[in-house]
């Protein structure tokens, strides 16, 4: 088929993830000729996020196999002395989806809800406090029942992350985003709460100073042995010798040799270090320098989040790209790699030969042979509509929890309103993430039975508290709620789930992907398990070098402009260890 495309390009990407599109945006920033390609009529992959409407239907064609139609092996566009190597069918980005309805696809009627069963979060008088009846109660509610039918109404709200994560405030990503002028193109939203999940209930991780003195879940013991440690962690440096003995063991093993309590130690270990019993100890020692050093730059907590979901972020590259001369088109993909002498000479797409001094692409694109023995199996996803925030306070936040379990990666759990353009207003967005052992059901359970409610919800029993909003949670200053501090997730405050849907993705950040490729290939994995982005940085990073080991990588663009950002509280001090908590 012919074009209007050229045929000679410096750079080819095939495939619009986060280190593609970072990788596309420096070669063009640097004045190369850069063509980004990719199959889908959306952009990021494995990275997108998508409304409703759109999530249904990537699920059908995971569910489908939607595979590359190519199969033809010859082609006079195709040299003697070259080989040509089909793409076939993509590696498999998503299997074990379950998909599953907690509500029923319309509502009842208006006369089965008046003898519909309500089921009160608390004990309540038979008139409420607004002077309503249970029947008028029932009515009032009725606009807060929630079915199949309604969430789909509302699908062009949702922004549905196939890959949810978060910015640490001082990270490379913002560094970057910054520095290139990306910033302009993006909005972020500060994360306001992080939570740890200790003897079955929640409890708020103190980040700040002012936080360790004013938190009732530490005693003061407790706070001055933590502030000595955190200090120790963030002033660290190799010629200090304080972790000597310690390299080839575990944060858990350190934390015990200082003497910490076990109190001290979940969260230091779980929320801060953001590690388990078996991370190493100079791991968990980086991490917690790099959660202590984002402190105070933006908010109370090291983190951001990208506004409408982490899709935005690989279109911000790619604008970038545009805007230099980069060239794009979706719904296109490569049918086979032209290769000559362990060097790629060209693609064949849609029966033209595109010709490049480097190839770029995903794991998702890349020939079977170019895999070699990547493993298919890596990390467990889980997507939830809620109908509620999990934590019992009135105000919407946007949480991150840790949710430790013992001898394995905990699971993440982030949490977003509709604050943040993911969701319609009265719902929230409920992530979870972890290290693939069986499949997604199983491995996120001990998260789910903890957190929500996962019940049927037939349309007929209504869960009032007559003393709450729409998020019906316990009301500030009640036993069940220390002020918001840590409450015990009983079933009547639990959310309830409305949809769920599970599946497991490879992850292979873990693994050599330039071993069976030519040598002006470069590979880019998928999203890894980290919060955070410091992989997919770092691995573009790394391909730009070899292939322009002399350029700058993203240089900055002109016009400086700083990140734009909804902040809805003041920003926090950054870590200070000046100051030991005094007896009140």
């Amino acid at each position: 088929m012919e074009d209007d495309l050229p045929s000679k390009y410096e750079v080819i990407v095939i495939g619009t993830g986060m280190t593609e599109s970072i990788v596309a945006a420096a070669a063009s920033r640097i004045g190369k000729r850069v063509l980004h390609l990719d199959r889908n009529d959306y952009y990021g992959g494995m990275w997108a996020s998508f409304t409703f409407e759109a999530l249904q239907k990537w699920l059908d064609e995971c569910r489908n196999g939607k595979t590359n139609d190519f199969v033809k092996t010859s082609s006079p566009l195709v040299q003697d002395t070259e080989k040509s190597i089909t793409i076939g069918n993509q590696f498999s980005t998503v299997f074990n989806i379950e998909e599953k309805w907690f509500i029923p696809e319309k509502l009842p009627s208006v006369g089965n809800l008046l003898s519909a069963k309500i089921t009160q979060t608390e004990d309540s008088p038979k008139e409420s406090k607004d002077g309503l009846t249970e029947t008028e109660a029932t009515l009032k509610q009725n606009d807060k029942l929630w079915c199949q039918a309604k969430i789909k109404s509302m699908g062009r709200k949702f922004n549905l992350d196939l890959a949810p994560k978060l910015l640490f405030s001082r990270g490379t990503l913002v560094e970057l985003l910054i520095s290139s002028n990306i910033s302009r193109y993006a909005e972020f939203r500060c994360v306001n709460r992080i939570l740890t999940w200790q003897s079955d209930k929640l409890e708020t991780v103190p980040c700040s100073r002012a936080d360790v003195f004013a938190t009732k879940n530490v005693g003061l013991i407790e706070k001055r042995q933590l502030m000595q440690l955190l200090t120790l962690c963030v002033e660290y440096k190799p010629e200090s010798g304080e972790f000597k003995g310690f390299e080839d063991k575990t944060l858990k093993q350190y934390l015990e040799s200082k003497g910490l309590t076990e109190n001290l130690m979940h969260y230091v270990l779980y929320a801060i270090a953001m590690s388990n019993d078996t991370t190493p100890c100079m791991v968990g020692v980086e991490r917690t320098q790099r959660f202590l050093s984002s402190l105070g730059r933006y908010g109370n907590t090291p983190f951001l989040w990208p506004m409408y979901g982490t899709g935005e972020l690989p279109q911000c590259f790619c604008r970038l790209c545009a805007v230099f001369g980069g060239v794009y088109h979706l719904k296109r993909a490569a049918d086979s790699v032209i290769a000559a002498n362990n060097e790629c000479k060209a693609i064949l797409s849609d029966g033209s030969r595109l010709d490049c001094d480097h190839l770029v692409m995903g794991v998702a694109d890349a020939p079977p042979e170019f895999l070699g023995s990547v493993p298919k199996a890596g990390l467990s996803r889980g997507i939830f509509i809620i109908d509620r925030s999990i934590s019992t306070t009135d105000k919407e936040s946007l949480t991150l929890l840790q949710f430790p379990i013992k001898g394995k990666e905990p699971i993440t759990v982030i949490e977003a309103g509709p604050s943040t353009h993911v969701c319609p207003p009265g719902l929230y967005l409920l992530h979870m993430t972890t290290k693939q052992i069986d499949n997604a059901v199983n491995d996120l359970k001990p998260a789910v039975d903890a957190l929500l409610h996962s019940e049927y919800a037939d349309g007929t029993t209504i869960r009032i508290n007559t003393d709450t909003q729409s998020t019906q949670t316990s009301k500030e200053g009640d036993s069940s709620a220390s002020s918001g501090e840590s409450n015990i997730l009983n079933e009547s405050l639990k959310p309830q789930i409305l949809y769920a849907l599970y599946f497991n993705c490879p992850e292979t950040s873990e693994y050599d992907l330039s071993q069976n490729v030519p040598s002006n290939v470069h590979l880019c994995s998928g999203p890894d398990l980290a919060v955070d982005y410091e992989f997919a940085v770092k691995q573009a990073k790394s391909i730009f070098s070899k292939m322009y080991p002399d350029s700058e990588f993203l240089p900055r663009a002109p016009d400086p402009e700083e990140l734009s950002l909804e902040v809805d509280e003041a920003a926090g001090p950054p870590f200070q260890s000046s100051e030991e908590p005094k007896e009140e």
